[in-house]
C-alpha cells in the first residue's frame, strides 16, 4: 500500500518544514504513486527523458556522471526526503545519473503535471526553487573540496556532511550511522583512488578521530572532524528544508 502523504513518517523528522493543510492536500493530489526498486537499479539515466520525477522515502543511492570510458564522478549521495529527477523535469533530460545503492521505495510524480505545480501552487514552486539553490550551495561546497582540500580534509570534510545528514534524518544511534556504500563510492566522490582513499580513511581511524569499518561511520572527534575539513558554524546538511 502507498503511503499517504498525511502519514509521511519524513515530516515528523526536525530537517523537513512543517507543510499547511493546504499544501498537504496539494501533495496528495500531486504524488501518482510508490515505486519500489531493488540495489543496482537505475533510477535515472544520462541523457533520458524520464516522465516521473521523485522523493525518496527510503534507502539510499548514488548521483554520478559517467565518461565514455567507465570512469565516474560521483556528484552526491542521495537521501530520504531528496527530490530527484527535476534536470529531466525541467531541461528535458537528466545531466547526471541516479542508482539505487540499497532498496529503495520513492514517492512518484508525473513529469506532466509539474507546471501545474507553478501555475496552481506557487509556494510549492518556490520550495522547488530553494531545493535548487541548496544543491547549488552543495556543488559550490564540493568543488571547493575537490579542488583545494588534501585527502585527509576531503575525507573529514565527507564524513561530517554525511553523518550531520543522517542525525538529522533520525538515521544516527549512540554517534553511529550505517553507510551503505562503497569505498570506491567515496573515492569516486572526492577524485581519490581506491588506496588513497583507504590509506587516509585509516589516518582517520588512527588518529581517533572518525572511523568508517563494516558499513558503519562512526564520529570519534566532531570538534577535530570539523577542524580538519575547514568547516564553518552553520551546517547546510542540517539546515530545514521543504519536502516535496
Amino acid at each position: 500500500m502507498a503511503t499517504d502523504c498525511k502519514n509521511c513518517p519524513l515530516r515528523k523528522r526536525q530537517l523537513f518544514t512543517a507543510m499547511s493543510d493546504e499544501e498537504l492536500d496539494f501533495m496528495r493530489r500531486f504524488k501518482s504513486g510508490e515505486l519500489t526498486v531493488e540495489p543496482g537499479t537505475v533510477l535515472l539515466m544520462e541523457g533520458s527523458n524520464s516522465p516521473q520525477l521523485f522523493t525518496v522515502l527510503h534507502g539510499m543511492g548514488v548521483r554520478y556522471k559517467g565518461l565514455s570510458d567507465g570512469r565516474r564522478q560521483v556528484v552526491s549521495f542521495v537521501m530520504p526526503g531528496d527530490f530527484i529527477g527535476l534536470q529531466a523535469g525541467v531541461m528535458g533530460e537528466m545531466k547526471h545519473s541516479v542508482e539505487a545503492t540499497t532498496a529503495m521505495t520513492l514517492c512518484v510524480f508525473k513529469r506532466s503535471d509539474l507546471w501545474s505545480l507553478f501555475r496552481s501552487f506557487p509556494r510549492r514552486a518556490y520550495d522547488l526553487a530553494w531545493l535548487a539553490a541548496l544543491e547549488e550551495h552543495f556543488l559550490g561546497d564540493a568543488l571547493t573540496t575537490l579542488g583545494r582540500r588534501s585527502a585527509l580534509e576531503r575525507v573529514a570534510w565527507s564524513f561530517h556532511r554525511f553523518h550531520s545528514r543522517a542525525a538529522a534524518l533520525l538515521m544516527t544511534r549512540n554517534g553511529e550511522c550505517k553507510v551503505p556504500f562503497r569505498q570506491q563510492d567515496l573515492a569516486d566522490a572526492l577524485g581519490l583512488s581506491l588506496v588513497h582513499t583507504n590509506k587516509t580513511i585509516k589516518r582517520l581511524r588512527d588518529r581517533q578521530i572518525a572511523s568508517w569499518q563494516d558499513g558503519v561511520l562512526k564520529i570519534l572527534d566532531e570538534a577535530k572532524l570539523r577542524e580538519l575539513a575547514h568547516l564553518e558554524d552553520t551546517d547546510a546538511a542540517a539546515e530545514p528544508r521543504p519536502l516535496i
